[in-house]
């Protein structure tokens, strides 16, 4: 039986693809597992190929949940994602955005915030705004 963190993790992952399809992507899958590593989302916005790592945590204490992201993780995420695109000649021609998505609430009490930016993954404005249209928020 499924414990609360993982009932938490899978809601944050269903409101992080949510925000994909808001901002126009297409999720292609999820959960794509391999003995080198997982990627939480694969989307694709455009001719961009989106991979999306979904993170959240109970506090902000020890730099939060992007913070969490570290080399170990990267690589992880970046090994898996090379596999996919040996599978997947259809993918491999397109270019690969990288993306870490912080679900601050995935029971749904607060709002999704946008986190700040991740020095890994560059801040997207576009994105910003689809996230707040998607929870009927206003600025």
């Amino acid at each position: 039986m499924p414990g609360a963190r993982q009932d938490s993790g899978r809601r944050a992952e269903e409101l992080a693809a949510e925000f994909l399809r808001a901002a126009g992507c297409e999720i292609l899958q999820c959960n794509y597992r391999r003995r080198l590593g997982e990627l939480d989302i694969v989307a694709r916005a455009d001719d961009v190929l989106v991979i999306a790592e979904v993170r959240t945590r109970a506090s902000n204490a020890y730099g939060g949940a992007a913070a969490s992201v570290g080399r170990r993780k990267q690589r992880r995420i970046t090994r898996a994602a090379s596999q996919l695109l040996q599978q997947r000649a259809d993918l491999a021609a397109l270019p690969v955005r990288f993306d870490v998505l912080v679900v601050s609430d995935p029971v749904g009490l607060m709002p999704v915030r946008q986190p700040p930016p991740h020095p890994w993954v560059p801040a997207r404005p576009a994105a910003s705004e689809a996230l707040y249209k998607l929870h009927g928020a206003s600025r």
